[in-house]
C-alpha cells in the first residue's frame, strides 16, 4: 500500500477532545438526576426527554459509519441507484408511527419482546430476543469495524488498537450513564458527522468551482443512474429493491427493533413520540443523500486515477478518510475533525446497542430466570447495577467481533445484510402478531426459525459472485504508476465484469441481491406463519380468542372492539326475543338488567 499523508497533533487533539466530551456527557448523567438508580430512568429515561434531541437518537443509532463510509464507497463504485432508498423511508414512516408505535406505547415495556410474551407466549419472546440479540451483536461487531478502516487509511494505526480505543470509551460512557448518556451523546455526534460530510462536499465543490462540476464529473464517468427497472431479483440494485426492499428494512429497524421502540419510549407520550419520528425522517433523508453526494464529490478527484487500482488502498471504505486526507492534511485539526465525524458515527450506533442490548438481558433473560428460582423479583438498585455491568461486557463482546467483520465483505452490504436476514423474519413476527387473530405460537416459531435458516444459507452460502463495478481508470495518475499498475487495470475490470451477478454459473439463489433479504424475510414468515396455525388449530386446542385489542393494530383494534361489540348486542338481542316469550308476570324468568336492556332495543 503506498504511502498516504498522516494526522499531525492537532488532529489528535481534536479527536482526542471529542471522545472526553462523549465521556463527560456519560460522567454528567452519572451524578445528575437520578443517579441512574431506576431501571426505567436508565433504560428509558423516566420518559422525560425532548423531541429534538429524541428524533436525531432516531436517526445516528442507526446511520453509523457504515453510512458515513459505506454509502460514500457506494455512489463511488456502483453509481447513484441507492439514494432511491430514501423513498422507503418516507413511505415506512407513517406505518410506524400509526401502525406498530401504538402498540408499543400501551405495553410501556421496557424489553420490545414482552409484547410477544402477552400475544403468543414466553417461548416467542424468548426466540425473537435471542435472535435479536445475534443481530445486534454482530452489527455491532461491522460498526466498530467501519471507523477503523478510517483510522488505517489516515494515521496508520491498526486496526486493532481502534476497535479497541472506540469500543472502550463506548462501552464506559453508555454502561455509567444510561439512556439519556446515550441521547444527548447523540446530538453532538450528529453534529461532527454532518460536519464531515459538508467539509468533504465544500473542499470537493471548491477544488472542481461548485457543485455543477461534480454532477458532470460523475455524469462522464457513468455514476449517474436512476433507471434500473429490473424485476430480476439478481439485479443487485434497481426502484423496486431498493424500495420494497428498503421499506421491510426500515420497518425492521423502526418498527420492532429493541433499539428505536426504547428510543421512542424515552417521551412523555404517544404524540410527542410520534412528533420525533415524523421529525426524524428528514434528517435521516437529508443525511443520507449528502452522503450519496458525497461518494461523487470524491469520485470527482480519483475520476482518473482511481486509488484502488494505484494500490493505495485495498477496500473501496477507506475512499472517504484518503480524499480527506489528501485534501485536507494542510489544514491543521480539519482531518482530526472529519475523523472525529467517523468516530462520533461509531459510538453513536455502538452505545445505543450496548444500552439495548443490556436491556433485553436483563428483562427477557434474567429477571424470569431469578423470579422462577426464588420467587422474588429483583430490586431496583440490583436491577440498575446488573444492567450497567452488562453494558460493559456487550462494549468488550462487540469489540471481539469487530474482528470478525472484516470478513463479510463491505461495510454497508454488510450492515444491511445483517439485517435482512434477522430483522425480515423478526418484522414477519411481529406482523403476525399485531395484524392477525388466527397466529399460534407454535407457527410463528417454526416459520421464523425456518425462515431465518433459509435466509443465512442463500446470504452467507458460498460460492457466490461479485457485483460488477463501473469503470475506473489510472490514465490520469504518474506515468509511473500506470505502467506499474496497467496489468492490475486490466484483470480487475474483467474479473468483475464476468463475474457479474447475473452469471448462471454460480448457484441460483446466492445470486439474489441482499436488498431482497428483509422482503424474503417477511413475506415468508408471514406466508408460512399463517398456513402452520391453521394446521394446528385444526389439529390442537384453539387458543384464546379473548386476546387485549391493544396487542393489535389500531385498524385491527377497532375492528376486534366493533365485532365484539356487535357480538354483545347479538346476544342481547337473542336474550330479548327469549324472555318476551314468556309471560311477564312469569317473575322466575325476569331479569331487571335484561328489562332495561330490552327496553333500550
Amino acid at each position: 500500500m503506498a504511502e498516504t499523508n498522516i494526522l499531525g497533533w492537532a488532529d489528535y487533539l481534536v479527536i482526542a477532545i471529542m471522545l472526553c466530551i462523549s465521556v463527560g456527557i456519560g460522567v454528567y448523567y452519572r451524578f445528575s438526576g437520578g443517579h441512574q438508580r431506576t431501571t426505567e430512568e436508565y433504560f428509558i429515561a423516566s420518559r422525560s426527554m425532548g423531541i429534538v434531541p429524541v428524533a436525531i437518537a432516531l436517526v445516528v443509532s442507526f446511520m453509523s459509519a457504515i453510512t458515513l463510509l459505506g454509502v460514500s464507497a457506494e455512489n463511488y463504485t456502483y453509481g447513484t441507484q441507492f439514494v432511491v432508498i430514501n423513498i422507503s423511508y418516507l413511505l415506512g414512516t407513517p406505518i410506524v408511527c400509526y401502525g406498530f408505535l401504538p402498540v408499543f406505547f400501551k405495553l410501556q415495556a421496557t424489553s420490545a419482546y414482552e409484547y410477544l410474551e402477552k400475544r403468543f407466549g414466553v417461548k416467542t419472546r424468548m426466540m425473537a430476543s435471542f435472535v435479536y440479540w445475534i443481530q445486534l451483536l454482530l452489527y455491532s461487531g461491522v460498526v466498530l469495524y467501519a471507523p477503523s478502516l478510517a483510522l488505517e487509511a489516515t494515521t496508520g494505526i491498526s486496526k486493532t488498537a481502534s476497535i479497541i480505543i472506540i469500543g472502550l470509551v463506548c462501552a464506559f460512557y453508555s454502561s455509567i450513564g444510561g439512556i439519556k448518556a446515550v441521547l444527548i451523546t447523540d446530538v453532538f455526534q450528529a453534529l461532527l458527522m454532518f460536519a464531515a460530510i459538508f467539509i468533504v462536499i465544500g473542499i470537493a465543490a471548491n477544488e472542481v468551482e461548485g457543485l455543477e462540476q461534480i454532477w458532470e464529473i460523475a455524469k462522464q464517468g457513468q455514476r449517474i443512474e436512476f433507471d434500473s427497472i429490473s424485476l430480476d431479483p439478481t439485479v443487485r440494485h434497481t426502484w423496486w429493491s431498493l424500495i420494497i426492499g428498503g421499506l421491510c428494512t426500515f420497518l425492521s429497524i423502526y418498527g420492532v427493533n429493541q433499539v428505536q421502540i426504547q428510543r421512542t419510549l424515552t417521551v412523555k407520550n404517544i404524540q410527542a413520540s410520534q412528533k420525533a419520528l415524523w421529525l426524524s425522517w428528514p434528517i435521516l433523508s437529508i443525511l443520507s443523500i449528502t452522503t450519496c453526494f458525497s461518494g461523487l464529490a470524491i469520485y470527482s478527484k480519483y475520476y482518473n486515477c482511481d486509488p484502488i487500482l494505484q494500490k493505495k488502498i485495498s477496500s473501496p471504505d477507506m475512499l472517504m478518510p484518503l480524499y480527506v486526507m489528501d485534501t485536507m492534511s494542510n489544514i491543521p485539526g480539519l482531518p482530526g475533525l472529519f475523523i472525529a465525524g467517523i468516530f462520533s458515527a461509531g459510538l453513536s450506533t455502538i452505545s445505543a446497542a450496548l444500552n439495548s442490548l443490556a436491556a433485553v438481558t436483563l428483562e427477557d433473560y434474567m429477571k424470569p430466570v431469578y423470579r422462577k428460582c426464588t420467587g422474588r423479583e429483583f430490586s431496583s438498585t440490583k436491577s440498575t447495577s446488573i444492567a450497567k455491568m452488562l453494558a460493559f461486557i456487550f462494549g468488550f463482546i462487540s469489540i471481539a467481533l469487530a474482528f470478525l467483520a472484516q470478513l463479510l465483505g463491505g461495510v454497508l452490504q454488510a450492515g444491511l445484510t445483517i439485517f435482512g436476514v434477522v430483522g425480515g423474519p423478526l418484522l414477519g413476527v411481529f406482523t403476525l402478531g399485531m395484524g392477525t387473530e388466527s397466529a399460534t405460537e407454535g407457527g410463528v416459531i417454526i416459520s421464523a426459525l425456518m425462515v431465518l435458516s433459509f435466509l443465512f444459507w442463500i446470504a452467507f452460502g458460498q460460492p457466490r459472485p461479485m457485483p460488477p463495478i463501473l469503470p475506473t481508470t489510472i490514465e490520469g495518475c504518474d506515468m509511473n504508476n500506470i505502467l506499474a499498475n496497467a496489468t492490475v487495470f486490466v484483470l480487475r475490470n474483467d474479473t468483475n465484469l464476468s463475474k457479474s451477478v447475473g452469471d448462471s454459473s454460480y448457484f441460483y439463489l446466492y445470486r439474489i441481491s441482499y436488498m431482497w433479504y428483509a422482503p424474503l424475510g417477511f413475506l415468508l414468515t408471514f406466508i408460512f406463519g399463517l398456513f402452520i396455525s391453521g394446521l394446528s388449530r385444526l389439529f390442537f386446542k384453539k387458543q384464546n380468542d379473548e386476546l387485549d385489542p391493544n396487542l393489535f393494530f389500531p385498524v385491527i383494534a377497532r375492528r376486534i372492539r366493533y365485532r365484539r361489540s356487535r357480538e354483545v348486542e347479538m346476544n342481547d338481542v337473542t336474550n330479548c326475543t327469549l324472555q318476551r316469550k314468556y309471560s311477564v308476570s312469569d317473575a322466575t324468568h325476569k331479569n331487571d338488567n335484561t328489562d332495561k336492556i330490552c327496553t333500550k332495543l
